[in-house]
């Protein structure tokens, strides 16, 4: 489990550090960094698959991402008795996002490359990695160090091995040194991060893959799009635990029922509602109604990640759903950690009574994201890799 996340210089976060729960429910106005949270963790997943500098790229580069604000904020700006303005930079432009779980930390630290080195004068360059053992970074506890091209790792006896010093500065260490026997720890940290899940728009439009007969082939993980619906939820019913889809439904929809059935291997999906003389097929379903099953098919999968991230699940949906849903995401939340990122305080309070729930609400001060309650003394300890 990920016990606490770091982001500095990210969009409207300037430096920002979380403590994790196996639940975590994120809250606040709109424009005050909850988007910016969810995004920190895919670029996380992207640094894993290789697409970081790409998805850096499609949010404008790294200079529309970093923080827009002044380097430093003084009490006297905080307290309005001087203007908030910038001076002359002191630190080298900085984008930084790390994590710590039960057992490795992760950090990365990216910045701009060399003028005139390059065509390729926006792309960012990875300036400094880490992997450590525990949750915190430790001197002792650092197994894995990258500094700029350079990579080295600990060996057997805990001394030093250089293993490349042609690492190519837009490749992470988890894609390019990934070796079993000079840095296992590393090829675990990759596979772990890869398996995050993210959901954050399931198409219900009348165009969308969910409503039409789709081919079925076993699917223990519904796509981010929900495009294999019917699949997913017969999978669930076949290889995981049927009864929960059955109790998910009815606590949705009392007396309704779903069904999937199959013709020369096309899978469709249909519900028989309480006085209704035939079921209703996938396409006639309202958005809220095909939205709540794709939530029962990607929350009751029978192969849970480590981490999966929601975005705004409540979309299209009315709000006496919102206390079925919130059980569901309670339900996953025992075999997965969980991240919702929601504008609905209804399903916030309803999830806030799970247990291990942690809610975050996000306000702004002074342009910057940070945590309400949040100070000096309750802010988790947390230690960057330095270039």
């Amino acid at each position: 489990m990920l016990h606490t996340l770091a982001i500095a210089n990210y969009r409207s976060i300037r430096e920002l550090t979380l403590s994790l729960a196996p639940l975590n429910v994120v809250v606040g106005a709109n424009g005050v960094g909850k988007s910016s949270l969810y995004r920190a963790l895919r670029l996380l997943s992207d640094a894993a698959s290789g697409r970081l500098i790409g998805s850096l790229a499609a949010e404008g580069g790294l200079a529309s991402t970093l923080w827009a604000g002044p380097e430093k904020i003084s009490r006297a700006m905080l307290e309005g008795r001087q203007p908030v303005q910038g001076g002359p930079r002191q630190r080298p432009v900085s984008l930084r996002l790390g994590f710590g779980s039960d057992d490795l930390g992760y950090a990365i630290d990216l910045g701009l490359p060399q003028v005139g080195r390059s065509a390729f004068a926006l792309d960012p360059e990875i300036k400094r990695e880490g992997v450590w053992v525990g949750p915190l970074l430790r001197r002792s506890a650092l197994t894995v160090d990258r500094d700029r091209r350079c990579v080295r790792v600990r060996g057997e006896a805990h001394e030093w091995i250089d293993v490349t010093t042609q690492i190519p500065s837009y490749e992470s260490v988890l894609t390019h040194v990934a070796d079993p026997r000079a840095a296992p720890e590393l090829l675990m940290l990759r596979d772990r991060v890869r398996s995050w899940r993210f959901y954050d728009h399931f198409r219900t439009d009348a165009q969308a893959a969910a409503r039409r007969p789709q081919v079925g082939t076993r699917t223990p993980v519904l796509a981010h799009d929900g495009s294999d619906l019917a699949a997913a939820l017969q999978t669930t019913r076949e290889v995981g635990d049927a009864e929960a889809v059955d109790q998910a439904i009815a606590d949705a929809f009392p007396g309704a029922e779903i069904m999937v059935s199959s013709e020369d291997g096309m899978f469709r999906v249909s519900m028989q509602q309480p006085g209704m003389l035939r079921p209703l097929s996938a396409a006639e379903l309202s958005d809220g109604t095909l939205r709540y099953l794709m939530w029962t098919a990607a929350l009751l999968t029978p192969r849970p990640p480590e981490l999966m991230v929601l975005n705004e699940p409540e979309t299209s949906l009315h709000a006496d759903l919102l206390p079925a849903l919130a059980r569901l995401i309670a339900r996953a939340a025992a075999h997965s950690q969980v991240w919702v990122v929601t504008h609905s305080r209804a399903l916030a309070e309803a999830l806030a009574v799970a247990p291990d729930c942690s809610l975050i609400e996000l306000e702004k001060e002074l342009g910057q994201t940070r945590v309400v309650g949040q100070d000096l003394l309750n802010t988790p300890r947390w230690e960057w890799p330095s270039r």
